[in-house]
This record gives C-alpha cells, sequence and structure tokens, in this order.
C-alpha cells in the first residue's frame, strides 16, 4: 500500500488520545471552534474554490456550500459536543462470580475510524469532533468536489491540535482518488472501522468492497404516508418540512403514500410543494386529483417519468425507490394503510418513515411494522438527525441492525472491552 505509511502514524497516534483527559478533549474542541469562526473568510474562500467547479443545478451543490452561518452552526455543534458527557469508561456491566472473579464490561474507542464521503465538508468537523471526543483518531476521504474545503478544514484543525501538543495525525485527510479509497478499505490492521456517508452508490461499493468492517449509513428513501384519519392542516406543514426544508440531505421525503378516501385533500396537501417549486410524479389517481390544482409545468405522470428516467439509466429499477436529493417527488395511492405498510416494505431504505394519522391503532400498527431506524407519528423525517435528537454532532445515520441503528453519535463510535480482576482463582 503506498499509503501504509500515513495508516502507521494515524495508528500510532491514536494511541495518544489514550492519555489525554475529557477536560483536554473538551477543551481542545472549544479551541476549534472558535478558530473556525476567526477563521471564516478563509474556509469560505477555499469553498468557494470548489462551489466554482460545480454546477448550481446539481443537487449536491447545497451539500457542498458552506456560508457563515452553517460555519457559525459547525461551530455550535462542536462546542456542543464538547459539554456532552464522555462515553469513555462507562461501566455497562459489573456483576461477581460465584468464584469471586470481578466482571466489568466498559466503553473503549474503536481505535481508528476512516470516513468516507462525498461533497459534504461539514462532515470534516462533525467527524473530527465526534471521535475526539470519544478518544478515536480518524481519517478522512472526501470527494474531490470538496478537496478545497476539507483540506482547509483539516489544516486549521492542525494548528490548534499542534498548539495542544497534540499529534495533528489523530485527523488525517486522504488524496482524493479513487486509489486512496482502494487502500483505505483495504487497510485491514489499522483503520478499525469504516463508516461511509453518501449515495446508494458509494455505500453499495464500500460495503461490496472493504476488507475492514463497514457500517452502512444513509442512502434513504423516505416515506410519509397521510392515512384516512389524517389531519389536513398538520398532513401539509409536515409533508412541506419533510420535503421542503433540505432537499439534498438523506432525511428528505421521497414519496408520499395518500389513502385514496383523502384524494379530494390532496391539492391542500400540496399547497406548500408548488410554493417551493417541487416536481410530482404521481401515479393515475393522484395526479387526476392534482391536474388543475397543481401547475402544469411541475406535475408528471408517474409512469412516464419512470420510462424516462429508465431509458437515461439502464440501472435504474423504479420511481418508487428513488432517492430524490432534489426538489421532487413521487405520490403513491393506496386503498388500506396495509398497502402502504407493504410499499414501504418493497420500497423503502430503512431510514425514516412517517405516519400522518389521528388513529391511535393506525399509529401503533405503523410503529410495529415499519422495518426503518426511525419511525414517525405526526411529524416529519426532518427530524433524524444527531443534533436534533439531542446527541450533539453525527457522524452518521445507521441504516443497518448489526450495531448502532439510526442517528450515530459518540456511545455508537465506541466499543467495549472486559476487565477481568481476580484473586488467584483457576479454572477447573
Amino acid at each position: 500500500m503506498e499509503l501504509k505509511e500515513t495508516f502507521q502514524k494515524v495508528k500510532a497516534a491514536s494511541k495518544t488520545l489514550d492519555l489525554l483527559t475529557d477536560e483536554q478533549r473538551n477543551e481542545v474542541l472549544k479551541a476549534v471552534a472558535d478558530a473556525i469562526i476567526a477563521e471564516t473568510p478563509a474556509l469560505l474562500k477555499a469553498n468557494a474554490e470548489d462551489l466554482a467547479k460545480m454546477d448550481k443545478a446539481n443537487p449536491l451543490y447545497d451539500r457542498l456550500q458552506l456560508t457563515e452561518q452553517r460555519l457559525q452552526d459547525i461551530a455550535s455543534d462542536m462546542r456542543h459536543v464538547s459539554t456532552l458527557p464522555s462515553p469513555l469508561g462507562r461501566v455497562l456491566k459489573d456483576k461477581t462470580l460465584e468464584n469471586g472473579l470481578h466482571l466489568q464490561r466498559v466503553a473503549v474507542p474503536f481505535g481508528v475510524i476512516g470516513m468516507i464521503y462525498e461533497a459534504r465538508p461539514n462532515v470534516t468537523y462533525d467527524v473530527f469532533s465526534l471521535c475526539f471526543k470519544s478518544g478515536n483518531a480518524c481519517v478522512l476521504k472526501g470527494g474531490k468536489d470538496a478537496n478545497a474545503s476539507n483540506s482547509a478544514g483539516v489544516e486549521l484543525i492542525h494548528r490548534v491540535l499542534i498548539t495542544f501538543g497534540i499529534d495533528p495525525n489523530v485527523v488525517t485527510l486522504l488524496p482524493a482518488t479513487h486509489e486512496a479509497t482502494g487502500e483505505m478499505l483495504n487497510a485491514v490492521g489499522y483503520i478499525d472501522l469504516c463508516i461511509p456517508r453518501g449515495g446508494k452508490k458509494l455505500i453499495n461499493f464500500v460495503r461490496d468492497t472493504a476488507k475492514v468492517p463497514v457500517i452502512e449509513t444513509g442512502a434513504g428513501v423516505v416515506h410519509c404516508y397521510f392515512d384516512k384519519d389524517g389531519d389536513l392542516e398538520m398532513g401539509k406543514r409536515i409533508i412541506t418540512n419533510a420535503k421542503c426544508r433540505r432537499v439534498s440531505v438523506c432525511n428528505a421525503l421521497d414519496c408520499l403514500l395518500i389513502h385514496e378516501s383523502r384524494l379530494s385533500d390532496l391539492p391542500t396537501l400540496c399547497e406548500g410543494l408548488a410554493e417551493k417549486q417541487t416536481k410530482i410524479h404521481a401515479d393515475a389517481k393522484a395526479y387526476e386529483a392534482l391536474k388543475g390544482h397543481y401547475p402544469d409545468t411541475l406535475l408528471y405522470k408517474a409512469e412516464e417519468s419512470e420510462a424516462k428516467m429508465k431509458e437515461a439509466d439502464a440501472n435504474m429499477k423504479s420511481i418508487w425507490n428513488t432517492e430524490w436529493l432534489s426538489m421532487q417527488m413521487g405520490i403513491k395511492t393506496v386503498v388500506s394503510e396495509d398497502e402502504a405498510l407493504d410499499h414501504i416494505a418493497t420500497y423503502g431504505s430503512g431510514h425514516s418513515e412517517s405516519i400522518v394519522s389521528n388513529d391511535e391503532t393506525a399509529q401503533k400498527k405503523f410503529q410495529a411494522m415499519v422495518d426503518a431506524a426511525c419511525v414517525y407519528v405526526n411529524a416529519p423525517t426532518s427530524f433524524t438527525d444527531g443534533a436534533q435528537f439531542g446527541l450533539g454532532a453525527e457522524i452518521g445515520i445507521s441504516t443497518q441492525k448489526l450495531g448502532a441503528r439510526g442517528p450515530m453519535a459518540l456511545e455508537e463510535i465506541t466499543t467495549y472491552k472486559w476487565l477481568i480482576t481476580g484473586n488467584g482463582q483457576t479454572r477447573k
């Protein structure tokens, strides 16, 4: 491996983190947050270099863009992480066996966490803050679209670490090349855990290629089911927020499922979507319900849209399992909650799903039957976020079931070890 020496330095640096107290880690995080605010002009200048190379129509543009407010939010999240209880040293189990052996299971860092992400420079800061707080070193592999932004961020972090006498190799940014990705995924013995954060294509590639352990995060095909007993005004607010708050994130709404008895209310439910210029790909019944009540230039028949998409992309499976990441969404009519549940089971990605209903039986059934990391009742999926869950920043949203599930923060990036204390006991 050409990057073997780099990985060795990170592994060695990770051991030095064990010597830091939680108070020292918190001071570093606060200092980095202060530096982000102080160096905002330089960080925005680097980000502008990346933005200049990307088409504004690209759905990734919003994810790539940093603003003064977004940097302030990043700094605020980092300060918040510094106030959170340390996840390290927590006693998860404590018992004494009949033979007198005392057993404790305690939380410890993984060691080195590798992060692969696309055009998301905020991830650089989020991953550093969570890994540093939890005693982990991190290897960052960002996309070429954000290379200037990521480089500027890591250089800033390095300068702060050096002032505290901390080995800067505890956070390392790899070259933005495919070759670096391949080496990272094969860095057995150096990287203890790899987390991909991006689109479905990236996540599938990492899962299928990696020789190091992987936690899958992210790809969201997100639904909201508007039940026959759903509140109209509540539904309108939830649907608009879930779709339009920020369309390029994985918790954004991709498909509205509506009970056929409420089709007459569909134009009202979609008023907020029309104001935000959202393109709708509707099945036949939903199309007829919206025709004449929704802008013609924004209303499409789902079947025709799917045919065009398949013509452009032979690998495209169905319009119903599309993660739009843009101001577009599907609308599907269902005759019952059971049909809505079947649709979600078929096309959902296990990320976040929501029901709008005043029927308690329907709510409980939805919560019990939907197999997803986050299941909402009368609330938008836009809340699937580590900070919103009170976890501080977030390293990703796991859609798998083994280990972490849902927003991953400090506790989710620690493992544990057993500590056994004896007094000379021997085993028969």
